[in-house]
């Protein structure tokens, strides 16, 4: 364990996931999501590879006992995905990023829901406190029937990566349950080609031919997100996930930074209190999983018998 290295590798790897969104951002007035997420999933590909040669994993690394389990977890993070590209095109990063922390809040639901997880009133308190946060980011866009026609389109926007927030906790559900048997080699390796055969259905739809510099934009996007992919892998080797999982938040800063020089975007004092709410939702979870795990470690050491 080495939780200072932990945490570098967290912050690169959220690094890294804001200057890809920040790609697809710039290449999205012209090329359709669902091209995006073609390239976005296609260039992740040989990143992954290169891992897998490098570790001496590449025989081994790839097998699976439940491709169907792939399936349906790249289907519902293909969703995701082209939902949270299409908003990027829509809203100010930093109120994309926002949004996307409701996916943490809602996985909370989703896996009483079906994984049959309790939720007590401590993890539900924050669950409410959550939602009420993605209600206050969304208050501004609720009144589509008054305004003017961009901010219609912001409305939209807002309304998909909500949309994109639910496919993304469904997506975990599926994981909680893959990890049980699929290495993460495997189960990042059949995302991106369950992601970028879906994404081909997308092309009677509209595809376009990506300038130069589009094409640049789209390439770097997959190349990072698999380089992001293997950091945020590899961060949690060094450290609990209670430790590093708090600073995936610094992903607002980095957006607020890059939407104020780059796109010049200035998030609002209600998307900020909005965010405020819903990161402490997000650290309150965070924290009660860990008295959760420290708890049935405790179990455990108590029922296994000494020697």
């Amino acid at each position: 364990m080495n939780p200072l290295r932990g945490i570098v590798l967290k912050i690169l790897s959220v690094t890294i996931f804001v200057v890809m969104a920040t790609c697809i951002k710039a290449a999205a007035a012209h090329v359709p999501p669902g091209e995006t997420v073609f390239f976005r999933s296609l260039f992740a590909i040989p990143v992954i590879l290169i891992w897998l040669i490098a570790q001496h994993n590449l025989a081994h690394g790839l097998e699976t006992k439940n491709l169907m389990g792939h399936f349906w977890r790249g289907l519902l993070g293909t969703a995701a995905m082209g939902l949270g590209f299409t908003a990027l095109g829509l809203l100010p990063l930093p109120e994309v990023t926002a949004l996307g922390y409701a996916a943490p809040v809602l996985t909370v639901i989703f896996a009483a829901m079906f994984l049959g997880e309790r939720i007590r009133a401590f993890r539900l308190s924050a669950v409410v406190l959550g939602l009420l946060g993605v209600v206050v980011i969304l208050s501004p866009r609720l009144t589509v029937l008054n305004i003017e026609t961009a901010d219609k389109l912001e409305t939209i926007g807002a309304i998909l990566m909500i949309m994109g927030a639910v496919f993304i906790a469904l997506a975990q559900v599926f994981l909680r349950k893959l990890v049980s048997t699929e290495s993460t080699a495997a189960i990042v390796f059949y995302f991106s080609i369950t992601a970028t055969l879906l994404s081909l259905l997308t092309l009677p739809f509209g595809w376009v031919m990506p300038t130069a510099t589009e094409f640049a934009l789209l390439i770097s996007a997959g190349l990072l997100g698999g380089l992001g992919q293997i950091f945020l892998t590899t961060s949690y080797r060094y450290a609990d996930t209670s430790v590093i999982a708090p600073f995936e938040y610094t992903s607002i800063l980095l957006a607020v930074v890059i939407g104020y020089t780059v796109f010049d975007e200035v998030p609002t004092i209600t998307v900020l209190a909005g965010v405020s709410l819903v990161v402490g939702a997000g650290l309150i979870i965070i924290y009660r999983e860990r008295q959760l795990g420290l708890e049935r470690d405790k179990q455990r050491r108590v029922m296994t018998p000494q020697g």
